[in-house]
């Protein structure tokens, strides 16, 4: 008999052992999911900010009401961004204008051409002369220039 009370108190104290390490399993995961839910906030924003060693092309129609790409790309302080553009999308140009990216491009009665804006504000040179900053976020758009 005493045997019996041994084995059946012995296998109660298992399963208390066990119930009380699930419990903290649970907990640890919760924690756990917490902390990715608030990572991925922290992520949310980071996304927003360039990292400091890359420059963020948006290529957008019609004042950015049609979006087309968006891509965050290494660069090299200096890097000239028309050189940036023909290395990472598919650039056409005629006599130094930019006609198409990425096979986008104005019918031929339209009057739209692409225009760039460094950081919000349009730039002051063409792609071929503009050189990179890291950090920068460029935005190429197909809008009408009447």
């Amino acid at each position: 008999m005493n045997k019996w009370i041994l084995r059946l108190g012995s296998i109660f104290v298992v399963f208390a052992l066990l119930a009380g390490c699930g419990s903290d399993e649970n907990n640890e995961q919760n924690s756990t999911s917490t902390n990715n839910s608030s990572g991925q906030e922290e992520s949310n924003q980071e996304s927003e900010e360039v990292s400091e060693d890359s420059v963020l092309i948006t290529i957008s129609k019609d004042e950015g009401s049609e979006f087309i790409h968006e891509k965050e790309i290494e660069i090299e302080e200096g890097d000239i961004l028309m050189d940036v553009m023909k290395e990472n999308f598919y650039v056409e140009e005629e006599d130094g204008f930019i006609t198409s990216i990425e096979r986008a491009a104005p019918k031929e009665d339209e009057q739209k051409a692409w225009m760039f804006f460094v950081n919000d504000e349009m730039a002051p040179v063409g792609a071929h002369e503009f050189e990179l900053t890291p950090g920068d976020k460029i935005t190429f758009d197909l809008q009408s220039w009447e």
